[in-house]
């Protein structure tokens, strides 16, 4: 944890507040900081401050744990192919009540409760988020397709609704739940839909917490700096895969795209995220489009 006194993280944080005053941060938010009440608390105060400062935050949240606790009480069990949950239909309607329901609930409430004004949407609403059946490829074998429900992927993303909000003071809490042309939904997963979000609107950084350092070597020791071709090895030796895939290649492509910093940092750590967007401490692993 930071070895500074609370005088000179203020003294430090000044220049950031200047530099990013204005600016759109997509904060990716999951793993152990939504479901232990400290860090949720913590995450709270740390979206507000940002609101208060100037900048621009807009939430997009995962569920995983809390989805799987729904099917477990209707004595289903989770099936994830290539870091993707198959979702047939009856999934589909759990995740669309535990995302869209309880768990943004839950965050838009500990926002407000900090102050903050927050307001939760799904990609339906405004006609946000346009999706498509996701078509699944093996990673050995290109040829072959896994058919994974209604699980899916982006085909546009119209952002007018979280520019509106943002620029009434709102702070925009997107589940990440499509719609496709049939008007059938489509669970899309949280960490593409943030990835693709933050290019859209040109954001400023885009944040991802997770449960781990940040994107690890094969000896457990944190990478602070990615490039396009160290990650292209690490996939390729199998030091990334699982969940971490549609992370990393989202924060990629977010990065190619004009999203100036991408990092991944450790989201157990509290105010980890204000502490890598106002110090000059880094807390995890960062991105580079080059």
């Amino acid at each position: 944890m930071s070895t500074l006194n609370p005088a000179d993280i203020l003294a430090q944080a000044l220049p950031y507040i200047r530099k990013f005053h204005g600016k759109t941060l997509v904060i990716k938010y999951g793993g152990n900081a939504m479901t232990d009440p400290l860090l949720q608390q913590a995450f709270a105060e740390d979206v507000v401050l940002l609101k208060l400062v100037g900048m621009n935050p807009v939430v997009v949240h995962g569920g995983g744990p809390q989805i799987e606790t729904a099917l477990k009480r209707l004595g289903k069990t989770g099936e994830f192919v290539q870091g993707m949950r198959v979702t047939d239909a009856e999934t589909m309607e759990v995740v669309e009540w535990v995302l869209g329901g309880e768990v943004q609930q839950d965050i838009v409430g500990l926002i407000n409760q900090a102050g903050g004004k927050a307001v939760g949407l799904t990609g339906r609403d405004g006609a946000m988020i346009r999706a498509q059946k996701l078509v699944l490829h093996d990673s050995q074998d290109p040829n072959k397709e896994y058919d994974v429900g209604q699980v899916g992927d982006i085909v546009s993303i119209d952002p007018s609704v979280v520019k509106a909000l943002q620029d009434d003071a709102f702070i925009p809490v997107i589940s990440p739940i499509g719609y496709g042309e049939n008007n059938e939904s489509y669970n899309i997963n949280a960490d593409v839909v943030a990835a693709k979000l933050a290019t859209v609107l040109q954001a400023e950084k885009l944040l991802m917490l997770t449960n781990i350092p940040g994107v690890l070597d094969k000896q457990g020791q944190l990478l602070p700096e990615l490039t396009p071709r160290r990650i292209d090895e690490l996939v390729a030796d199998g030091t990334i895969s699982g969940g971490m895939l549609p992370k990393i290649s989202g924060a990629l492509d977010a990065a190619k795209s004009g999203v100036n910093a991408v990092h991944i940092i450790d989201g157990r750590v509290p105010h980890a995220m204000l502490l890598e967007i106002l110090t000059e401490q880094a807390f995890g692993t960062m991105i580079r489009s080059h």
